[in-house]
């Protein structure tokens, strides 16, 4: 899921691709030499919306960025090596995706982790502040047919019972009956943590992330570029659900998110379900409020 698509505050919204820049897009990646961000540095690498691709991590990711440059792709690539290099790997930058964090092993929840990984956030952020303000910002934190063609909007949080899959909203429309609804729903919220026991300690969901990742990237700057009806899923600042921050489907254009979509008719199922999430998730906000408000 992605955690946020916004402008550092205060930046306006104002950014406009000309023709001449259409397909140029200028991406950075911070937190590129994890396993996340190899994998979406290198989907990234093959797009031909992207002109400039940048990497910064605090290891590696010299090795990365010359491992990917022998790809034959229209993309210049260059890596950047600890705080020192930062502000250089971010000047000029259209978009900033940031998969950097510590992953999660067997036994965790989210919420340990959510310290060390909402401080390396924080300072990421505050450094594209500082030196790329007008840049798209893209968080990524932890959520029969065939797959290209079905679409199932996922609200509400981004950890356990706050996933919120609203199967009812699928297209193609299917009809579940409810013992096979209920696990359907149970395993996307659990999707996550199938893979960190399948890995058996040697990872999380880092590949399918990094294709996530780069899926909205793609989307983002196909809606900067001019492209109509872009629309995906992020967790933003909202008044759904009387929550402060809530996921919903959002259609994305030039200056970043032109309208949030909302939640949509749903299923009493679902309604259920956003219920039951709203007090864990006010408490994940409130954790994330109080963590900003102390920082110094």
């Amino acid at each position: 899921m992605f955690s946020a698509l916004a402008r550092p505050a205060g930046a306006a919204l104002r950014r406009s691709f000309s023709t001449s820049a259409q397909k140029n897009a200028k991406v950075a990646v911070l937190g590129a030499s994890g396993g996340i961000g190899q994998p979406l540095a290198l989907l990234l690498k093959n797009s031909p919306l992207v002109s400039r691709l940048t990497l910064y991590d605090i290891a590696h990711t010299p090795g990365v960025a010359a491992d990917l440059s022998h790809i034959e792709t229209r993309a210049t690539v260059k890596g950047y090596l600890g705080p020192e290099q930062l502000p250089d790997c971010l000047k000029g930058c259209d978009v900033v995706v940031i998969p950097a964090g510590v992953p999660r092993k067997p036994g965790m929840t989210r919420d340990d982790l959510f310290n060390t990984n909402a401080s390396i956030v924080a300072t990421l952020t505050a450094a594209c502040a500082q030196h790329c303000p007008e840049a798209m910002i893209c968080i990524i934190s932890n959520p029969g047919l065939d797959p290209a063609r079905v679409n199932v909007p996922v609200i509400g949080g981004h950890a356990g019972k706050t996933i919120i899959p609203l199967i009812s909203q699928c297209t193609p429309k299917v009809d579940l009956p409810q013992d096979q609804l209920t696990a359907v729903t149970g395993r996307i919220q659990e999707a996550g943590t199938e893979v960190v026991k399948a890995k058996a300690g040697a990872g999380s969901a880092t590949l399918s992330m990094a294709y996530a990742g780069a899926r909205f990237v793609f989307s983002l700057v196909d809606a900067m570029n001019g492209k109509e009806g872009v629309v995906e899923c992020s967790f933003v600042k909202s008044q759904e659900a009387d929550c402060g921050y809530f996921s919903t489907p959002l259609l994305l254009g030039k200056k970043g998110i032109e309208k949030n979509l909302g939640i949509g008719k749903i299923s009493p199922f679902e309604e259920k379900m956003i219920a039951e999430a709203i007090p864990e998730l006010k408490a994940s906000i409130k954790k994330g409020e109080e963590f900003v408000k102390n920082m110094k």
